[in-house]
């Protein structure tokens, strides 16, 4: 059996009732890494049934850096499930595992970079279709919080998190199909949510196999904390300081160090190398808010390789 940690049950793996706040979100997340491959990606499907559609996307990166990737803001009136754009989600056994697939079309970019500008990129960019059909299996706990509601959250007021085994295939353009084998990480959250009602954060997540995971946040400045996942149990890291690199006159992160305090009076370092990057943003009543994702190879105390997903979020930054 599956470990469950802090106010949940693994009957929250489904969808819950639709909330009263126009800006009810459930959403679901799945990272993906091979590290055979240097392959990865991630799915998001966000229920905003009082607003009348969902936020889908999906992307997938290639070894050399260019990536698949779509957006659509699919039509949707109910909370039952996510099924939208293309994209499903299906919860196999609660709290250990959960089916992802994707059909649909997908811009082909050579350089990831260019959704800086997504009016440009959605029109000079070739549309492919891509196949996406993986199963995600739990190596450790499922763990996360349910808050209350009037509790002033507008951004995860429920929310879990899990590392995962993957294996599945994916389709690509006009290839044929591949075989994928890795890692990742789960994260699940309903409630209200503006993206605009947090200032910024840095999120960092990897996995190193079935034994060892670790989730990394922090705010703009790099400073909180975290956890590593250690087999069925989880280890708190007390204090996060995390030093990124930019790419030249931008806010693209190329790299970061991340040196962090474990609650049991430990000290580790993990170094990350920045493989594939794609600039995304969310916009809303006129507020511009960035989130840089990027494919990260990690370095764990000079010596374990891990991969996994850095992502920055910024309010009001330009590219």
């Amino acid at each position: 059996m599956v470990r469950i940690i802090g106010n949940i049950s693994a009957e929250d793996d489904y969808t819950h009732e639709l909330g009263p706040e126009e800006n009810f979100n459930e959403s679901v997340y799945f990272n993906f890494f091979d590290p055979a491959q240097n392959r990865g990606g991630f799915v998001r499907i966000g229920n905003r049934a009082n607003e009348g559609y969902a936020e889908m996307t999906v992307i997938v990166w290639n070894p050399d850096g260019s990536a698949y990737f779509n957006y659509a803001k699919p039509e949707i009136s109910h909370n039952d499930g996510w099924d939208a754009g293309g994209l499903k989600v299906e919860i196999l056994t609660p709290a250990e595992r959960v089916r992802t697939t994707y059909a649909g079309k997908a811009l082909f970019m050579t350089d990831p970079s260019a959704m800086a500008d997504p009016g440009k990129a959605f029109k000079e960019n070739p549309r492919q279709e891509i196949r996406i059909d993986l199963e995600h299996t739990a190596v450790g706990p499922l763990y996360g919080h349910v808050g209350e509601p009037g509790d002033g959250n507008d951004f995860a007021r429920a929310h879990t998190e899990q590392h995962m085994r993957v294996a599945g295939t994916l389709t690509l353009g006009d290839g044929e199909s591949i075989d994928f084998w890795g890692w990742g990480l789960r994260d699940h959250s309903w409630g209200p949510r503006y993206w605009q009602s947090t200032p910024s954060y840095r999120w960092i997540t990897g996995n190193f196999g079935d034994d060892l995971g670790m989730i990394i946040t922090t705010n703009g400045e790099g400073v909180g904390g975290g956890l590593f996942q250690e087999g069925d149990e989880l280890v708190k890291i007390a204090k996060a300081v995390i030093h990124p690199e930019y790419a030249p006159d931008s806010n693209y992160h190329t790299a970061l160090r991340a040196e962090l305090s474990l609650e049991d009076g430990r000290e580790r370092v993990v170094e990350g190398r920045v493989m594939g990057y794609i600039p995304l943003r969310n916009r809303r009543a006129g507020s511009n808010t960035h989130v840089g994702e990027g494919m990260t190879e990690y370095t764990l105390d000079g010596e374990r390789k891990g991969y996994g997903l850095s992502e920055f979020l910024d309010q009001d930054a330009g590219a």
